[in-house]
């Protein structure tokens, strides 16, 4: 067996399921979970719509790189969202099914481990980042995402020392699990630190289409490159998906996009990779990406669900403001984020993520998710404001 497998630390889910192992909660209370990032609005019809038409596409292998279309599709997207002057559907577009997949093959396909090959991911992150680099023979350099900062790495605080053996970093804003928006002035010293060090800036933005002020869209990597006058994209690749735009995760569709080289290496490790997108999921994929109008029906459906749990836990639990995606990041009484979800879920049946399972001891030597729990408001709003109501009495009964 690869060796590189006993690195892995257990999934956060699977710890929180030990977690909370032996614990009988109340029968009368309905189960609540606010622990996973599954959207649970209804999904784009247009994509459902688009599937049952072209069913007869599972009779043809479908190609790695995608339909033209889809490819066009996406990249006018793109184009439109973050004010590209242009993106090349040909050289400068993957089709993947879903980032999950894609952030942890690019990694394979993109680490030399010859030398050197530290992955820099924000700290507290989503795992695939830390499993990626560690299944590719590289070693995760953890940047504390702190309240001091925003809930956003501090890039000054890296040593050139340290950057000099990164080749690869990982940015996710819309944050997970904090919901912290980096702006364009970060992205282009990222940009710049990647010249002077030649690592990959790899955008994890699946959150980007989930934002609470309607005048004011998260920026994104490429855009930043295009305020550069960097129209080839060199050495960074966004990575965007319609499990949360669209509310689509089963979709199991995104894309890839930026540096053509990149693009050219990733598509010809995909090519034995083997992972394509069938033609009717694709045909759906076009759907929801030439459609905007159901996207800003969801942003309102978030926005409201934001509102109402904002007024009831903001007397009694301390978070950064909403900026975007679909998280909370709660400080807890006491400290103690995992004591704090069990007895939550033993007592109020509801469930959440103490963030310390997404987190890593940091350069201080603290994990910096300790004393927070995520809060993934993903169901309809009577549930998720229920939730919030039971959450308010548990720290209120416990103060």
């Amino acid at each position: 067996m690869n060796p590189d497998l006993d690195a892995l630390q257990p999934y956060p889910f699977e710890r929180l399921a030990a977690l909370k192992a032996g614990v009988t909660p109340p029968e009368g209370l309905v189960h609540i979970p606010l622990t996973i990032g599954e959207p649970r609005h209804p999904p784009y019809a247009g994509a459902l719509e688009a599937i049952a038409t072209h069913l007869d596409g599972l009779a043809h292998y479908p190609t790695t790189i995608g339909a033209a279309e889809l490819r066009g599709a996406i990249a006018d997207w793109a184009r439109r969202r973050f004010a590209l002057a242009g993106l090349d559907a040909e050289h400068q577009v993957l089709p993947v099914n879903g980032t999950r997949e894609a952030l942890f093959a690019f990694v394979q396909t993109a680490l030399d481990r010859t030398r050197p090959a530290r992955v820099a991911v924000p700290n507290p992150f989503y795992q695939i980042y830390e499993g990626a680099a560690l299944l590719a023979g590289g070693t995760p350099l953890y940047l504390d995402c702190r309240a001091e900062h925003g809930f956003r790495p501090d890039l000054d605080a890296v040593p050139a020392d340290t950057w000099r053996d990164v080749q690869i970093v990982f940015t996710c804003s819309p944050g997970n699990p904090t919901g912290a928006v980096t702006p364009l002035a970060e992205l282009k010293k990222l940009i710049a630190l990647a010249d002077e060090f030649d690592f990959i800036v790899a955008a994890d933005e699946c959150y980007s289409e989930l934002y609470l002020d309607e005048a004011a869209p998260p920026a994104g990597l490429l855009q930043a490159c295009a305020e550069l006058g960097r129209h080839d994209y060199r050495r960074c690749l966004v990575f965007h998906s319609l499990s949360k735009r669209s509310n689509l995760p089963g979709l199991r569709s995104g894309f890839v996009a930026g540096d053509a080289t990149l693009i050219t290496a990733f598509r010809r490790y995909r090519t034995y990779h083997g992972c394509t997108m069938p033609p009717p999921l694709q045909h759906a994929s076009i759907a929801a990406w030439r459609d905007e109008a159901h996207v800003r029906a969801n942003r309102d459906a978030y926005r409201e669900k934001f509102a109402a749990v904002t007024e009831i836990l903001a007397p009694v639990m301390d978070f950064p403001a909403p900026e975007a995606s679909f998280y909370l990041w709660p400080a807890v009484p006491g400290g103690d984020d995992a004591a704090f979800a069990r007895s939550l879920f033993a007592e109020q049946h509801v469930g959440v993520l103490p963030g310390s399972y997404m987190g890593r001891p940091g350069v201080d030597g603290t994990n910096p998710g300790t004393g927070r729990i995520r809060l993934a408001l993903v169901d309809e709003r009577e549930a998720t404001t229920e939730a919030a109501r039971r959450l308010r009495r548990h720290v209120e009964r416990h103060a």
